[in-house]
C-alpha cells in the first residue's frame, strides 16, 4: 500500500479545498486531524484528512494544510472553527496529535515519513504490507 501527503497549502485559502475534499469524499474519510508543533515561539496547527485507501491500487491520500493555521487551543481562529464545523457535519471526531515542526527536518519528504512512522506507530494508519 502506499500512503502518501498531499500538501494544498498552509491553510489560507486552501482550508476551503481541504474541506470541500473532506465532503465530497465523506464515505471514504478515515479521520480528520490536527497537528499541533511549535515554529519559533509561535504555536500553530496543521489540518489533516486521512482518506481510506482505494480499491484497486491500494493508494492512501493523507491531505494537508501544513502549519499555517494558529492552535486553536491558544489563540481561536475561523479557519480551525470551519474545519471542526465540517467534522460535526460529518460525524466525525478530530483527532489532535503534537508532532515536531517541519522546519527540524531538512528536506518536507522527511517530515512526511516521520509523520507517516507516527501513524502507523498509532495505529491510524495500517503497516507497511
Amino acid at each position: 500500500m502506499i500512503q502518501r501527503f498531499i500538501e494544498l497549502g498552509e491553510g489560507y485559502s486552501d482550508i476551503y479545498e481541504l474541506i470541500e475534499i473532506a465532503k465530497r469524499n465523506r464515505d471514504r474519510i478515515s479521520y480528520l486531524m490536527a497537528f499541533h508543533s511549535t515554529i519559533k515561539e509561535e504555536d500553530v496547527t496543521s489540518l489533516v484528512i486521512v482518506l481510506n485507501p482505494t480499491n484497486p491500487g491500494d493508494f492512501q491520500p493523507i491531505y494537508i494544510c501544513r502549519e499555517g493555521i494558529p492552535n486553536p487551543h491558544k489563540k481561536p481562529n475561523k479557519r480551525f472553527d470551519l474545519f471542526a464545523q465540517t467534522a460535526e457535519q460529518l460525524q466525525k471526531d478530530i483527532i489532535e496529535l503534537n508532532v515536531k515542526p517541519s522546519t527540524i527536518y531538512p528536506e518536507k519528504e522527511l517530515y512526511y515519513q516521520h509523520l507517516i512512522g507516527i501513524l502507523r506507530m498509532n495505529r491510524y494508519l495500517p503497516p507497511m504490507q
